[in-house]
């Protein structure tokens, strides 16, 4: 797979060298079972045609940048896991769109003819509540009129879970109410963050996003073991391991995902002690 980072001084390069492709289009934070389904239904399109197909993402999130960066966004993963898992997807294109004020006041038609027509994309998948340019005016019932007819366009159904729709808002909400258990249903895996250890503590590497208060069942993963263990997380977002880690020597660098598994009890029920082991985040 080839990651682009788009922007407007490489933007007409880009599309002088553009091939036909099918484009999948979203923020796909979480890259959800939602999003899953949207970037299945162009790989489908893409094997009928015979095309590559794309997927275009934003960077940073469009309420961070639009709020003049008063709203923070909970991120639920890094633009690296998202080529990860894109990449397994089979996904051919990555582009990242530099998410700007200058992009924000382009109109619906600028948009569909700059970033869809103008870069190759012959149909379009996206979810059904997709909006674009400025203020959002556009939707998937007006692609195909704004570019000019040119595009086809799949609008792809509501994804519920337990009837809930599936989304990155309401991962972001289970997740701060400390609901880990749920989000393999949403997901379609188990949610992870990945921190680094200094040899001393672990801190929490960008755009991830920790539970609510707690203690929670995990696995820790590093290089080359995993251990099942109890962590807390406090109030403070610190992640406290009341066991000794074994995944690492005691002074040994390196990167250690955590994998959330179930939330076993409130912060305040576990008070800690002096003989206590912990690594904080």
């Amino acid at each position: 797979m080839e990651t682009i980072y788009l922007s407007p001084e490489n933007l007409a390069f880009l599309q002088k060298e553009a091939q036909p492709n099918i484009m999948a289009l979203g923020f796909f934070d979480g890259l959800h079972k939602g999003h899953q389904e949207v970037i299945n239904q162009a790989k489908r399109l893409g094997i009928e045609k015979n095309l590559p197909v794309s997927v275009m993402s934003f960077f940073p999130h469009p309420k961070t940048v639009l709020s003049n960066g008063k709203k923070q966004v909970n991120y639920l993963m890094p633009l690296s896991d998202k080529e990860k898992v894109l990449r397994t997807l089979g996904v051919d294109i990555f582009y990242i769109v530099e998410f700007d004020r200058e992009f924000s006041t382009l109109s619906p038609e600028e948009f569909v003819a700059k970033y869809l027509v103008h870069l190759g994309v012959v149909h379009v998948v996206a979810g059904f509540d997709y909006a674009y340019g400025l203020k959002g005016e556009g939707n998937m019932d007006r692609i195909k009129a704004d570019s000019g007819g040119f595009l086809d366009v799949t609008k792809v159904s509501k994804v519920e879970c337990r009837g809930e729709k599936i989304s990155s808002t309401c991962i972001r909400e289970k997740l701060l109410k400390g609901n880990v258990d749920e989000l393999p249903d949403f997901l379609g895996r188990q949610y992870e963050v990945l921190c680094e250890y200094d040899g001393y503590t672990l801190k929490l590497k960008p755009y991830y996003t920790l539970p609510a208060p707690g203690k929670y069942a995990v696995t820790l993963i590093g290089t080359l073991k995993t251990q099942e263990i109890e962590v807390i997380v406090t109030e403070q977002k610190e992640i406290i391991i009341l066991k000794p880690l074994y995944i690492l020597n005691l002074h040994q660098k390196g990167l250690i995902t955590i994998k959330w598994h179930q939330r076993i009890g409130k912060e305040t029920e576990y008070p800690l002690y002096e003989s206590d082991w912990f690594i904080t985040i």
